[in-house]
Parts: structure tokens; C-alpha cells; sequence
């Protein structure tokens, strides 16, 4: 029986490995190719090269940036007293719409501009509240007596109005607040700090900006306006730009129509949040050679303008106007002023939420709006869809404009 086993077993296999054919490669005896070290060499050059240039390239774009130099502290604003310190702040009284066709009255009310927790809240409140809804569209006479306008031309509806609902005249249905500094701070080039948190609500449009303490160069836009920042309370879906959204811009021109902000403006966006969910730093830096607004960072810049030539140069105005039926010659208002004018002379700034508007900034083909610009009702049209508007704004704190601190620096 072994036997018979032994007889049918299965050859053993060896597990020798097989002798190659061609004997094993050994690189390192062989002779190397001069054409595969040259190759390699001009690699590792351009590489270096490129880096070369690289860094040149950022040294160069860093050196070339802005720089506004030294500067001096002139106001250091953080909010942490009992109240709104007015021998620094002017609380504007008006209700005139500031030539933009505002739907808002400013007021001097604790309730539209206060100091709580080491903030400034400036917070847009319902006219109705105060005198009723039916008084807001007809039959009644409301009058600022607090009036700051009151000794200027437009003083009839600066201070006063009178609702009519057959003439579609109304009491602006909103009060809210506009806070400057004309009276105690002001500085000609140098750097403006505001950390502040931007309202959440349908029209509301908050501003942190600056006009000139006096009118060098004639009437707006001659002598300038500097907006470090202009928003929009509105959702971040609202196709107009909502409150994901701010921008910065020049106002400048011969008249009002030859306004040129167009050519000198910019904007920043938030992709996953918005400015009115948190507090952000809006900065402007400002000198005779250029003006940089940026929100936190350089990096996260709205406006960059070098200022190489006038700013009439860059216009590009025409030679004549016309002005009603007749022509007249356009004279350059800043022709005694330096490179940098109108922004060459002492600014002060202004913060305010306003609400609605006439001049455009909410145009009439984005998010249902209920009024037109051109519209002369359009306050009345505004007045009557105060559900809609009103219904998306949050509790009075978390619907205003919060600021945490204001620094003001004067070059040096």
C-alpha cells in the first residue's frame, strides 16, 4: 500500500528562482548621460528663477502700496459713559430728506440715538408709534420744534409737514438719527477707524461718512463727500445688494449733474454672513496721493484711488453747460486747490441710518419695492406698505446701527 503511494506521488518542484536572461542593471557603475545632468540643471535655474521673480514681484507690490505715514490722535471715541457725550456729537433735527429724498425725520430722542453698554445705537423707529397711524396719511401737522435747519432756505420743510391725503402729502413715517462732528472734530488727510455692526431691515440704510467743514469749492458735490461706507438693511438675497454688501465712494463734480462717483466707487461682500451680523472695522486712509476705504483689513479693500493727476484732469468735463436755455463755460472749481481737491481741506464726520429714498440707491426694479423714485408720492406709497417693510425689522436694539468705538487720526 506505500509503495503504490510512493509510485503515483507528484514530482517534487524545485523553488529555485530562474537565472535571468540579461544580467541585473547596476546605474550607479554606469557613465552618466551629460545631456540628462544639463536638463536637470536648467530645471533647478528656472525654478530658482521663478522664485526670484516672485519675491520681486511682492517686494515690489509692497513697496509700492500707500503708506499714510505718521499720524496724531484727535478723537478716541469708545462710548463707555452714561450718555452720548454732545460736546463732541451734533444730533441733526430734520426731516427734509437731506436731498435724497429720505423717508426718515431725524430726531434729537434718546430712543433714536442712545449710549448702552459701551455702544452708540442709533435705531430707526414707526412715526406711528408717537402720533398714530391715521395722522402719518392725513390731517395732521407735525412740527420739530428742536429744528436744526431751522435758519436755512429749506427751513418750511426742513421743520414742519403736513399730511393730506388728497394732496398725498405725509408726516415722514419714520424717526430715526444722524450724529456729526462738524462742531468738534475734523481733520484735513489721515485715517478714520469705525468698528461697528450694520441694522438688518428692509430700506434701512446705514452710512459712516464725511463732508467737508466748509464749502471751498462751492455747493455738493464742488467741495466733495468722502463714504467710507454705505449699506443696505435689506435680506442678502435682495438682488439690489442687502447687507451682505458695503461700499465705499467719491463723490466729486463741477455740479450736481456732473457728479463723477461713478468713476471713484467700490464695494466688499460678505459670501456666508453679512455686516449686520457681526461688528467690523471700516477704515479710511487718506492723503494728498491717494484714499483707501477698506472693511477690517487692506486685503478686504472697497476703494483704492491714486491720486496722479486733478481730479479735473481725470474728469474729463465738458467745455460748456447748459444752465435752463442758455450756455455757459465750465470753470474748474479746484484750479486753486492742490492735486488732491476737493479732498484737500478739513472733513468731519457723520453717522446716520437713513430709510427709503428718492436718488436711486434702492432702485425700482429689485425686491418689491413699494414706491418709485420718480414718483411724487412716493413717501405716501412708502407710508402705506409699513406692514410689509415693517414686519422685517427685528426688536429696536438688534435693528440698529451699533458702534463700538471711533478713532479719528490727523497726519502729521
Amino acid at each position: 500500500m506505500h509503495a503504490h503511494a510512493r509510485k503515483n506521488a507528484k514530482p517534487f518542484e524545485s523553488q529555485l528562482l530562474p537565472e535571468d536572461a540579461e544580467p541585473l542593471p547596476k546605474p550607479w557603475l554606469e557613465v552618466p548621460d551629460p545631456r540628462v545632468r544639463t536638463s536637470w540643471w536648467i530645471t533647478v535655474f528656472l525654478a530658482l528663477v521663478g522664485v526670484g521673480l516672485s519675491a520681486l514681484l511682492v517686494f515690489n507690490g509692497i513697496r509700492t502700496l500707500p503708506r499714510i505715514g505718521n499720524v496724531c490722535l484727535v478723537l478716541d471715541e469708545e462710548f463707555d459713559g452714561p450718555s452720548l457725550d454732545t460736546s463732541i456729537w451734533t444730533r441733526e433735527v430734520n426731516m427734509d430728506g437731506f436731498g435724497n429724498g429720505e423717508f426718515e425725520m431725524t430726531t434729537d430722542s434718546d430712543t433714536n440715538s442712545f449710549v448702552k453698554d459701551g455702544k452708540l445705537f442709533i435705531v430707526p423707529t414707526l412715526t406711528s408709534d408717537v402720533i398714530g397711524r391715521p395722522a402719518i396719511l392725513d390731517g395732521y401737522t407735525y412740527n420739530i420744534t428742536s429744528c436744526t435747519a431751522a435758519n436755512t432756505k429749506h427751513n418750511v420743510t426742513s421743520c414742519s409737514a403736513v399730511s393730506n391725503s388728497t394732496a398725498g402729502a405725509v408726516i415722514n413715517p419714520v424717526m430715526s438719527a444722524r450724529l456729526h462732528t462738524r462742531n468738534s472734530k475734523s481733520i484735513r488727510y489721515g485715517r478714520v477707524e469705525v468698528k461697528a455692526k450694520l441694522p438688518q431691515g428692509d430700506w434701512m440704510w446705514p452710512a459712516i461718512w464725511m463732508l467737508p467743514v466748509d464749502e471751498t469749492y462751492g455747493p455738493w458735490p464742488s467741495s466733495g463727500e468722502i463714504d467710507i461706507m454705505e449699506s443696505r438693511g435689506n435680506d442678502p438675497n435682495y438682488r439690489g445688494r442687502g447687507r451682505n454688501y458695503a461700499q465705499a465712494t467719491l463723490n466729486w463734480g463741477p455740479t450736481p449733474d456732473l457728479n463723477l462717483a461713478w468713476k471713484t466707487n467700490g464695494f466688499w461682500y460678505e459670501r456666508r454672513t453679512s455686516f449686520a451680523d457681526a461688528f467690523h472695522v471700516y477704515t479710511l486712509e487718506w492723503d494728498e496721493d491717494f484714499i483707501w476705504m477698506y472693511i477690517d483689513t487692506r486685503l478686504h479693500k472697497m476703494l483704492d484711488r491714486r491720486i496722479k493727476k486733478s481730479f479735473w484732469d481725470t474728469g474729463h468735463f465738458p467745455t460748456q453747460v447748459f444752465n435752463g436755455s442758455s450756455v455757459t463755460l465750465l470753470e474748474n472749481p479746484w484750479q486753486s486747490g492742490a492735486k488732491s481737491a476737493p479732498f484737500d481741506q478739513p472733513f468731519y464726520l457723520i453717522l446716520n441710518v437713513a430709510v427709503g429714498g428718492t436718488n436711486g440707491w434702492f432702485p425700482d426694479t429689485f425686491g418689491n419695492k413699494p414706491w418709485e423714485n420718480r414718483a411724487t408720492t412716493a413717501m405716501r406709497d412708502f407710508a402705506i406698505a409699513q406692514d410689509t417693510w415693517a414686519a422685517t425689522w427685528p426688536a429696536p436694539e438688534e435693528r440698529a446701527m451699533q458702534v463700538e468705538y471711533v478713532k479719528m487720526y490727523q497726519k502729521c
